[in-house]
């Protein structure tokens, strides 16, 4: 039987271990800008600069969009967007606009596999939708199809995901919703070519059909852009008896505040 120490025990020689291999590991790899890349005074941190140019999504905003106003005329307020056009889900909460240094920490994690950036930006998604993520039963990334996942070798929003489950003490579903179907990308589609492309895109795993009935579902993807990818995946969870759905992005696309 081997020696194990007491639980503080434990904790004081983790406490000293990192004390003593930081500064080495430091000296290795500089702390970083996460988003320029420049020296800063800790790791996964953003300069002065990249600070200042994020443009984070604040109250007052569309109660069922998210999208930013640019004055406020009171609580609950709702924009024209989504009288005229209700989604399919309940509310979409995002923690910045998708440019300037919001962008480049979505295309870092997504394409040059980042993935140490995900606890950073999922702390900033539990700020911005705390009391929706402490209301729900079970969070679910948006997937990829598995001939993407196998070239990318992981799902963003998944990583994501892992650290809000893990931050909200909510469980985690990724098996739950399927992409069944490759879809071209989205830029450049018309409205009714989106739709088109990702026409029965999304389904149910199979055993997985009851996963989300009854259930207050948050749904976990990178960023929102078009929503034509987000509504197809709230269709088929609203189907599956999903009784609320936040959509839940680091990063939304919007020209300017209305």
């Amino acid at each position: 039987m081997g020696f194990v120490l007491p639980g503080h025990d434990r904790n004081f020689v983790k406490r000293w271990a990192t004390v003593l291999v930081r500064p080495v590991l430091d000296a290795i790899y500089p702390p970083a800008c996460a988003a320029c890349g420049i020296r800063t005074r800790r790791h996964y941190a953003l300069c002065p600069n990249c600070w200042r140019d994020m443009r984070f999504i604040e109250r007052p905003y569309c109660e069922v969009l998210g999208i930013p106003f640019r004055r406020d005329d009171g609580e609950g307020m709702v924009s024209a967007q989504a009288i005229a056009d209700p989604p399919p889900f309940d509310r979409l909460r995002s923690v910045a606009l998708h440019e300037g240094p919001a962008r480049r920490l979505v295309h870092s994690l997504k394409y040059k596999d980042r993935t140490e950036l995900a606890p950073m930006l999922a702390a900033w998604m539990m700020r911005a939708a705390q009391s929706e993520l402490q209301a729900c039963d079970i969070i679910i990334p948006v997937p990829l199809h598995w001939t993407r996942l196998f070239s990318r070798r992981f799902n963003q929003a998944e990583e994501l995901c892992r650290h809000l489950a893990r931050l909200s003490d909510r469980p985690m579903m990724a098996a739950s919703l399927i992409r069944r179907k490759r879809t071209r990308r989205q830029v450049g589609l018309t409205a009714s070519g989106r739709e088109e492309n990702l026409r029965a895109a999304f389904r149910m795993a199979k055993g997985h059909e009851n996963d989300v009935f009854g259930k207050r579902v948050v749904l976990v993807d990178d960023v929102y852009t078009t929503g034509a990818t987000i509504s197809a995946a709230s269709r088929v969870l609203r189907r599956a008896g999903a009784v609320d759905i936040t959509v839940l992005s680091f990063a939304m696309a919007v020209p300017e505040p209305i």
